[in-house]
């Protein structure tokens, strides 16, 4: 159990960094506005929830990565380090819905999904889906070669 839990969390520390880099494409895109994260840190840390703070990207980042490996390792947990990629994909996406239609909206500055601009849920969809391919392949892969090595 130990082994998937920390295979799952490397793996989706990999898996948030791919999803990373599609959310920074859609923000170059001009489809994002600011990145759901640094909107999550900016309404957590005291102050207004709209106006920007200082060391809020760090603390993103570092709060988008600590999310993606314990889910990560929820995921190298529950599927024992086989989850196979189509339900790498529901799980990105059941990571997506859950966020955007449920804690985000009520926690930040963000609206729900099906109120948000058009353009940051079709990148942020898209890039739950990339975390859970690269979480799957991740995850399979490091099972894969720790039974080897075993």
């Amino acid at each position: 159990m130990l082994r998937h839990l920390v295979n799952g969390a490397i793996g989706g520390a990999l898996a948030t960094a791919a999803m990373s880099t599609v959310m920074v494409a859609g923000q170059r895109a001009g489809l994002m506005g600011d990145q759901p994260p640094k909107r999550i840190v900016r309404a957590i840390l005291p102050g207004h929830p709209r106006k920007p703070k200082p060391g809020e990207g760090v603390l993103a980042t570092a709060a988008h990565f600590a999310f993606g490996m314990g889910s990560g390792a929820l995921f190298g947990v529950l599927t024992r380090g086989r989850g196979r990629v189509p339900l790498g994909v529901l799980y990105g996406l059941a990571i997506w819905y859950g966020s955007y239609a449920g804690w985000v909206p009520r926690l930040t500055t963000l609206p729900p999904a099906h109120r948000d601009r058009p353009g940051r849920q079709a990148v942020m969809a898209a890039g739950h889906v990339v975390y859970g391919v690269a979480l799957a392949n991740a995850v399979n892969r490091l099972d894969h070669r720790a039974a080897e090595a075993a």
